[in-house]
């Protein structure tokens, strides 16, 4: 018995340092033979939906995606046996996305158009950043998390705002234009207002009044406003995040605000551009 379990934990250590491993030979090879695997899948589900493709190599794609799958079925089950601590990687960011990798598959066998959404598989390119291990590439992937999570109140309130305007405009839209212009409903008018909005535009529905028209122009120029909006809230806490932490300096403090986040050679606070002392 002895034995046995010293043998089990022997390929347990050995395929834990493969999978997880990305500094070893073994591991380096595993994940670059993986990443190849995800490719050739994200590509095989692409030309499936290629009519032509699809009508002549449909059984050898379909053959192809199964085997990708089983391989990529093994190594999620590997991944759980060979570390100490399996629901936290089954819970995780990569365990959910690995998992969200192989079950469109199986649930083909009982809904077919379900294997369209291997496609997900893609996410797992993400594992490129942990093999990378390039220090720039995940100091700038931190800052960006945080940057998205320091805005996210904002751009929730932003979202409230835009929301509570569609409806506004929608329903103006519907009182103004009428059945006539295509404004037959007021969530068909919600819709033209969103689609103006985020200035996509498709041209389906479209004011014929002059009064409409004009209400379109206000919207159009508010769309370019709101594109704006949250890519500024983002780069203002990314900035944020970057100087805090390349640039944290605990000498200077301001008297006004009491921040202590500043380039060395600053005059001015950053948060509230109080002059600095020397």
């Amino acid at each position: 018995m002895t034995k046995n379990k010293s043998k089990y934990d022997l390929f347990r250590q050995k395929t834990q340092i493969i999978l997880y491993g990305s500094n070893t030979i073994l591991g380096r090879m595993f994940d670059l033979v993986l990443l190849g695997l995800i490719l050739l899948s994200v590509l095989l589900v692409m030309m499936d939906t290629v009519e032509g493709i699809n009508h002549k190599y449909h059984t050898q794609l379909l053959i192809c995606e199964w085997i990708i799958t089983v391989f990529f079925t093994i190594e999620f089950i590997l991944r759980i046996i060979s570390i100490q601590k399996p629901i936290k990687y089954i819970f995780s960011f990569y365990g959910i996305i690995d998992l969200m990798a192989i079950l469109p598959m199986y649930l083909s066998i009982f809904f077919p158009a379900t294997n369209v959404l291997t496609i997900v598989r893609v996410l797992r390119f993400f594992r490129l950043f942990k093999i990378l291990h390039i220090p720039q590439i995940s100091q700038q992937s931190i800052q960006l998390r945080e940057a998205m999570e320091a805005s996210k109140e904002k751009i929730l309130v932003f979202i409230y705002f835009v929301v509570i305007s569609a409806i506004i405009i929608g329903s103006l839209m519907y009182v103004v234009e009428g059945k006539e212009s295509g404004f037959t409903s007021i969530p068909m008018g919600i819709y033209w207002a969103i689609v103006t909005l985020t200035t996509v535009g498709y041209g389906d529905i479209s004011p014929a009044s002059p009064l409409g028209q004009f209400l379109a122009s206000l919207v159009m120029i508010m769309g370019y406003g709101i594109i704006a909006v949250p890519t500024g809230i983002v780069t203002a806490e990314f900035a944020k995040s970057s100087l805090k932490s390349n640039s944290i300096s605990t000498k200077k403090k301001c008297r006004k605000c009491h921040s202590q986040v500043h380039f060395d050679n600053a005059k001015y606070c950053y948060e509230c551009g109080e002059t600095l002392p020397d």
